[in-house]
């Protein structure tokens, strides 16, 4: 196997486990956002597109000859759950999500990118397609963010002029 693919599938891998954290991640945040609805809702949705990248991810691994790497995978789960219990002790757990959660879109984007660059040079355009396919879902979700980034807040300013727990969360 040339070098080239094998730093593709370390990459595949790493993408596998940046989409298993961030099922962790976004499942967290959903637990405790209780007053935020549109938020929520979007989030939920990007914790369904995230599931089927994993197993997207998972299958171009596959169909290479390798597999997804349980310790990655494992360290970037618990890396997700001690990010989400964090959460708990700051009183601006919405703004903070929301900041945690944009830029965690803007890496799994890099990645994507990255794997497209390199799949393209290996000639490998079933997995290119494949990544092409979830970056464009990652940039919507990474444009939804950020443009809701202005109501979340005045929202959490609002709310936390009243009652600072409702607003957290």
């Amino acid at each position: 196997m040339a070098r080239s693919d094998i730093l593709i599938n370390y990459w595949l891998r790493d993408a596998h486990a940046m989409e298993e954290q961030a099922i962790t991640m976004l499942n967290g945040q959903l637990l405790r956002l209780e007053n935020y609805p549109e938020l929520s809702s979007r989030i939920k949705d990007h914790v369904e597109e995230t599931k089927r990248h994993a197993e997207l991810i998972r299958g171009c691994l596959e169909r290479r000859g390798a597999g997804p790497s349980t310790v990655k995978d494992t360290t970037g789960k618990l890396m997700a759950m001690a990010q989400s219990l964090g959460g708990i002790w700051v009183s601006d757990e919405v703004v903070k999500g929301s900041l945690a959660s944009y830029t965690f879109e803007q890496m799994e984007i890099a990645s994507y990118r990255i794997l497209i660059a390199a799949t393209d040079y290996v000639g490998d355009l079933a997995t290119r397609k494949i990544c092409e396919e979830i970056l464009k879902e990652e940039e919507a979700m990474a444009a939804w963010l950020a443009e809701n980034f202005s109501p979340t807040v005045k929202q959490f300013l609002q709310r936390d002029q009243v009652a600072s727990e409702e607003a957290k969360r």
